[in-house]
């Protein structure tokens, strides 16, 4: 199996690329050559509107700090879940935060919505926000090229609960939304069945 590789880039069959920074560092941990193959995928399929897939590539160049390679074909692969699940959570501490965006990502959700709550114990604004959002989107990157997935979740900025519950039901159509809200420290080891089908 080749190594997979996530490229911010217009990926065209035929063309020669410089590989993005992040990338272009992991190929050189890999101590891949010149005449090696990898897979590169850009989110954004081949470029028609609703496509998703993957590129075959080869190792063209190794520099200092950069590497070149070819696009070979382009391969429509659709991984993705036939529902869109949006995962809303209370943010823990940081490397706990890093562990829930790793494996959402690879549970397929479409998108993650940190929230910052009156117990939160990370709470983040300004620069310090700015930079855990990047740090995040990193981990999810690293996640897909992991397990396969060609399409990235988005990671929307920290919030907290009410002006997110504000946001949602002020759309024309709110979405359906499950909530699960429990004191971890009180949790019994198995929760009984609910005697009646709860509200949507």
């Amino acid at each position: 199996m080749t190594a997979r590789f996530y490229a911010d880039l217009a990926l065209v069959p035929g063309s020669s690329v410089s590989l993005p920074e992040q990338a272009a560092r992991h190929v050189q941990v890999l101590r891949l050559q010149p005449g090696d193959a990898i897979t590169l995928f850009n989110g954004q399929g081949n470029g028609e509107p609703g496509s998703e897939g993957e590129f075959v590539a080869t190792v063209e160049r190794m520099g200092r700090s950069d590497v070149q390679v070819s696009i070979g074909a382009y391969t429509a692969t659709q991984r993705e879940a036939g529902r869109a699940v949006h995962l809303v959570m209370g943010m823990p501490a940081n490397e706990r935060m890093d562990w829930l965006v790793e494996k959402a990502t690879e549970l397929g959700v479409a998108s993650i919505q940190p929230l910052m709550s009156e117990r939160s114990v990370l709470r983040i604004k300004g620069e310090r926000a700015d930079k855990k959002l990047a740090h995040w989107r990193g981990v999810a990157i690293a996640a897909c090229e992991q397990c396969g997935r060609n399409r990235l979740p988005v990671i929307h900025e920290a919030s907290g609960l009410a002006d997110w519950l504000k946001r949602i039901l002020a759309r024309p159509r709110p979405r359906r939304i499950h909530a699960c809200c429990c004191p971890c420290s009180r949790a019994p080891a198995r929760w009984p069945r609910p005697s009646h089908r709860p509200a949507r």
